[in-house]
């Protein structure tokens, strides 16, 4: 029996858990989310309709792509896309951070508002693969309406749109500059940054059509990086960098997300403490409320996801771990980043576990 993958092509984290598995060489089967599949195994399974969802050769279930890397990851004893150096690997866990948390931002705005009725068909073909095309845009069009509905609530509205494409376009273009020297972040191997970014940048930025041609026509070299990502030619293949290397190329990416992403996720952790003490045996919501965010000096307001905070853990962890000169290499690294500040003083909101499909308080 091979591993199941429930995923569809037009999900964002579904398209981060297959590149992953396709580098890794993981034989598995992708099954499409189909109406059908959320209402006999998925919702049955996990509790509630979300993708991908993995279910491996012994039948064990595994929700959220980090969870689904990280399970075959400490399977296997072959390359991995975790770096064993400290500023590669701190580096590659901080832009997981960026592309799975934040750039979910240009991602849903740039398909809601440039895609909407491409995007309905594409809802219907997956809700629905055997109706027709009538049919599929029909049920897209109810489906989709309640993903379109999360726009306002992420922060994205006419005041912010400006600033949302002028900051997408700016991160192109240094990304652009990165892969003409580089295959991948960090050499010519995927690492579990490279993962995190290619969720939004491939299954809404790359492969919705007028999103795609933006990225193509602005970005040639981000393009190519998705189609390595996407279109694996030699599993298990690459290395990363030698001594360490991080290139002067992903500073400006890596300053982008300490300005925009940090001070919003340090405001969250403090809304997130005070939910904690307020709501101590409740279970953790989806959102704890809105906050206000700044992208290229335009303030809006969105929702404050506790998973994100989830997810910045795993690199905070590894930074406050690190001792002797393995600490003084990345805090040299990390001083010549502008407002990595935030990320070095970080103050804690309540510490969070993922168990059984759900965030608890640990």
């Amino acid at each position: 029996m091979t591993h199941k993958l429930y995923g569809a092509p037009l999900s964002l984290y579904s398209g981060k858990a297959r590149a992953y598995l396709d580098w890794k060489g993981v034989d598995y089967e992708e099954i499409l989310s189909s109406a059908d599949v959320y209402r006999d195994i998925i919702v049955p399974k996990v509790g509630r309709p979300i993708i991908p969802v993995m279910e491996t050769a012994d039948g064990e279930i595994v929700q959220d792509t980090t969870c689904i890397i990280d399970h075959f990851e400490s399977g296997s004893e072959g390359p991995s896309v975790y770096p064993d150096t400290p500023k590669q690997r701190l580096i590659a866990l901080l832009l997981e951070v960026f592309g799975d948390e934040w750039l979910v931002i240009p991602a849903m705005h740039y398909r809601w508002n440039y895609n909407e009725e491409w995007v309905y068909g594409e809802f219907g073909a997956a809700s629905a693969p055997e109706a027709s095309k009538q049919e599929q845009l029909a049920i897209g069009r109810e489906r989709g309406a309640n993903f379109k509905g999360f726009c306002p609530i992420l922060g994205i509205n006419p005041q912010t749109i400006p600033a949302i494409e002028a900051s997408y376009e700016a991160l192109l273009a240094e990304l652009n500059i990165h892969f003409t020297a580089h295959d991948y972040l960090l050499g010519s191997r995927p690492s579990i940054g490279d993962l995190g970014l290619i969720g939004p940048l491939y299954a809404h930025l790359y492969r919705d059509p007028a999103s795609g041609e933006i990225m193509k026509r602005l970005a040639p070299q981000v393009a190519r990086w998705v189609e390595r990502m996407v279109d694996v030619k030699t599993p298990l293949s690459g290395e990363f960098l030698a001594d360490d290397y991080v290139p002067e190329t992903l500073i400006p990416i890596v300053e982008r997300m300490m300005n925009e992403q940090m001070p919003f996720l340090q405001t969250s952790a403090g809304m997130l403490s005070l939910w904690a003490e307020a709501n101590p045996d409740a279970e953790i919501p989806r959102a704890v409320g809105m906050a206000e965010f700044e992208i290229e000096g335009v303030s809006g307001q969105r929702i404050t996801p506790p998973f994100s905070l989830w997810m910045l853990q795993r690199p905070l962890d590894f930074y406050r771990a690190l001792t002797g000169e393995n600490r003084v290499a990345v805090d040299e690294m990390l001083n010549s980043i502008a407002h990595s500040d935030g990320f070095q003083n970080f103050k804690d909101g309540p510490r969070l576990r993922f168990e059984e499909f759900k965030l608890t308080l640990a």
